[in-house]
């Protein structure tokens, strides 16, 4: 493969000279391993900082997310039985349009690998999917077949 005047190209700069002229408060640690402590950023740049009641709304929000998600996830507007008007499934769309925008802010949430985000993402999950999804708040009408464990 020919590079042809790619000879004459200075090198990159290293990571260590391009950091040279930050300070420790403007350097961004982005983990790529899961983390314990409030001092993160989530979904924004900044938040929720340093503030341990900021974390502790991070974490309320984020369970919230996720349980919406299963809410969402489970609503008869999505699965949409017996009906086949435009405005139904206009109504069908909007839901799942917004589960899916939920369900990544969710995920980016996580990506923060924030090990405290990761547990409550995950509870929010279970909890909106044993309140919403299993069988354990639901009469099974007369159409559906409870599911048993042998």
């Amino acid at each position: 493969m020919d590079h042809g005047n790619m000879h004459n190209m200075p090198p990159p700069p290293s990571p260590s000279s391009s950091m040279a002229n930050q300070t420790n408060s403007d350097m961004i640690v982005m983990h790529m391993s899961f983390f314990w402590g409030k001092n993160t950023e989530i979904l924004f740049s900044g938040w929720p900082g340093t503030s341990s009641r900021m974390y502790a709304l991070c974490l309320i929000i984020v369970f919230l997310f996720a349980v919406i998600v299963e809410w969402l996830a489970h609503s008869s507007i999505l699965r949409g039985r017996g009906s086949t008007s435009r405005a139904a499934g206009l109504a069908q769309t909007a839901v799942y349009t917004l589960k899916t925008g939920l369900a990544y802010l969710v995920m980016l949430a996580v990506m923060s690998f924030n090990g405290g985000v990761f547990i409550v993402a995950i509870a929010g999950f279970a909890v909106g999917f044993m309140l919403f999804g299993s069988t354990a708040f639901k009469n099974p009408s007369d159409d559906e077949k409870p599911f048993e464990v042998l």
